[in-house]
């Protein structure tokens, strides 16, 4: 069932197949951000219209589209055609039925984006980790004691960091960072796994960690995703 994947509230990437409008349109090419309002069946959805510069985005009946699904238990994309669309309570509404089964975005979830931020991270104790998990927020004490390294790529799963120091492999770390021109300035903290460690040939004394994140807000999570198809579509534009 698609409740078993998906759910209202989720947010909802929607891209043009391009067959209605002509491939020079740009709307053909442009990705709105939505929401799923509603799963009415095992293919058909109602999802809010897009609202960008606080105006609605009227897309057309028959419009064929790619979406994706950021779930929380992953990223799953489909195709779909609207069917209908109306007014309830101030809000507008795509009727849209699914026209190819749901499947999982590996890809997008695990692609590693070459960065370089500074990271905070610490060893933190069992009771931390769950205290953090319960209250999401400031309850892992990130004094003075955090220390510092460089992030050398990012992904909607974990991260690769070289520091001058190394955790044991297994440890349970916090870590923290903020993305690179982000505007709001937004520190984004997370409870990760570390999976590797090893020092680096070219340069002894620095050793590489690869961490996978075991907790983090799903907000965030969308956030970095998000952040990193953006840069990587920022790159494929030069590109060309």
């Amino acid at each position: 069932m698609l409740t078993d994947y998906i759910a209202p509230g989720n947010r909802v990437e929607l891209k043009a197949t391009g067959k209605i409008w002509m491939d020079d349109d740009s709307r053909t090419k442009h990705i709105y951000m939505s929401k799923l309002m509603d799963v009415t069946s095992d293919d058909r959805i109602e999802i809010l219209m897009p609202f960008e510069r606080g105006k609605i985005v009227l897309l057309p009946v028959d419009g064929e589209y790619s979406l994706c699904f950021y779930s929380t238990k992953g990223l799953y994309q489909c195709f779909a055609k609207i069917v209908d669309r109306y007014r309830s309570d101030n809000m507008y509404i795509l009727v849209m039925d699914l026209t190819s089964e749901l499947s999982k975005l590996q890809r997008r979830e695990y692609y590693r984006f070459s960065c370089a931020l500074e990271l905070n991270s610490k060893v933190i104790s069992k009771e931390e980790q769950e205290a953090f998990e319960k209250n999401r927020k400031n309850l892992v004490d990130t004094g003075s004691d955090l220390q510092k390294s460089v992030v050398v790529d990012i992904s909607g799963g974990g991260l690769r960091f070289v520091a001058n120091f190394r955790y044991e492999e297994g440890s349970t770390i916090y870590a923290s960072y903020r993305l690179p021109g982000s505007a709001s300035d937004k520190v984004y903290e997370m409870i990760c796994n570390v999976l590797k460690v090893q020092e680096l040939e070219s340069r002894p004394g620095l050793f590489e960690h690869r961490i996978q994140y075991i907790f983090i807000d799903e907000n965030s999570r969308e956030d970095i995703i998000h952040f990193i198809f953006e840069e990587e579509r920022k790159i494929r534009k030069k590109q060309t």
